[in-house]
């Protein structure tokens, strides 16, 4: 028997999902628990011989993230297996291999790993995203994707474009689970205004969702599309819905420039809402979302945030100096979060704590001046309530009958336990 290059690959390559879990199992009795626990959406499809892209001409959206268990990427590995006839690649914010800052995409190339085409769907959908995935001529489109399990966080938002966009040029549509890094516990926040949508935002669901992506295109599929979509959703096996990501035993690759740990996924939900402010959300640092800042705040913020009594985490008071974004090159003051039980911790609470608490204790405090914060919140209560006065406990109690509504509709789509 004769092997291809793309089949002798394969054969120590993308077969080795499976081999690298099986390889890794003694490891946990070594000392390392949960090493490789988690068997990803891919790490299953590529262990099945990719049965369920059989026939298919195969187009898959990812970025950085979409890697296996021993840290290959999932278009090597695919473009190296003669099973999967994988003909492109959609790229979406920040890009396919992840060079671009927010706000930002690589456009469309040729990859020079692979030679693949690759497409840019960042800030595309409907139509003009479905004429995209008639022109690359595929039959199957797969997402592949980490999510940082907030509703801002872009990639869900992909998720569901390119959902709507199948849709609407008549493809299959598979995705392929990974952990949300924060836990799928339970939701929190506010649950989305449909006057509100945006692309941080396009359909009601909570500022944290608590859910995985294959859980989340379960969702979309039943409850916004208009028309469902042709949806297969592979799931992960080993993980439980009370996981972080250390505990998935998982490499943890950046979803996005500003996304370096899963501690920064951890805060992101509450303290991205900084973002709608003229303080920093710490971008430009190596903590990211876990800094908060400006010039001219002091050491009365930090006295301020940890007497709300918030269960968790510690503030402390901290100076930084962003080496880009708000800013950039000065000296600034704040808070940096330490988060000491994360099984106590409410992020969206703490970001509301900590926006109400700014406010009071820094004179210069101010929205930005295109209330982006009511995009980042789904709506104009947070804002309006803060600016009347409201205290924590008042901004969060006017969202338990939405978000209670809203726990309710995600059951329903849950797979794990």
């Amino acid at each position: 028997m004769s092997l291809s290059r793309r089949g002798l690959l394969a054969a120590t390559g993308a077969a080795g999902a499976a081999g690298a879990l099986a390889a890794a199992a003694p490891s946990a009795a070594a000392g390392r628990p949960g090493r490789f626990r988690v068997r990803t959406g891919f790490d299953r499809l590529a262990a099945d011989g990719y049965a369920l892209l059989a026939g298919q001409k195969v187009g898959v959206v990812t970025n950085p993230t979409g890697v296996t268990s021993d840290l290959r990427h999932i278009v090597d590995v695919m473009h190296a297996d003669d099973r999967v006839n994988l003909t492109a690649v959609f790229g979406p914010e920040h890009g396919f291999r992840g060079t671009a800052q927010a706000g930002g995409s690589e456009g469309r190339y040729d990859d020079p790993a692979t030679g693949l085409p690759v497409y840019d769907t960042y800030v595309k959908s409907g139509q003009p995203l479905a004429d995209i995935f008639t022109a690359s001529g595929v039959d199957t489109i797969v997402f592949d994707i980490q999510d940082a399990g907030a509703r801002f966080y872009t990639y869900i938002w992909t998720l569901y474009d390119c959902m709507v966009a199948a849709v609407l040029a008549g493809k299959r549509f598979v995705v392929l689970d990974r952990p949300n890094p924060v836990s799928g516990r339970a939701a929190l926040g506010p649950v989305l205004d449909k006057a509100f949508a945006t692309f941080v935002g396009r359909e009601p669901i909570a500022q944290a969702h608590g859910m995985t992506v294959c859980e989340l295109a379960r969702l979309f599929n039943g409850e916004f599309l208009t028309r469902p979509v042709a949806l297969e959703t592979v799931r992960m096996t080993g993980w439980r819905r009370g996981d972080f990501f250390d505990a998935t035993g998982l490499p943890w690759v950046p979803p996005s420039p500003n996304m370096p740990t899963p501690d920064t996924a951890l805060v992101y939900s509450g303290t991205c809402l900084f973002e709608g402010t003229n303080l920093s959300e710490g971008r430009g640092t190596t903590r990211p979302f876990e800094l908060l800042g400006a010039e001219g705040v002091g050491r009365e913020w930090a006295r301020a945030a940890n007497a709300a009594g918030l269960e968790g985490v510690h503030f402390r008071e901290a100076y930084f100096a962003p080496v880009f974004s708000k800013f950039q090159g000065k000296t600034v003051g704040g808070v940096q979060l330490h988060v000491y039980d994360r099984e106590a911790y409410d992020p969206v609470r703490t970001g509301i704590a900590l926006l109400v608490t700014a406010k009071k204790s820094w004179s210069g405090f101010a929205w930005r001046a295109d209330h982006w914060i009511d995009k980042l919140t789904g709506g104009t209560r947070v804002r309006t309530m803060i600016d009347a006065g409201a205290g924590t406990d008042e901004v969060v109690d006017a969202w338990r009958s939405g978000l209670a509504a809203f726990g309710a509709m995600r059951r329903e789509y849950l797979l794990y336990r």
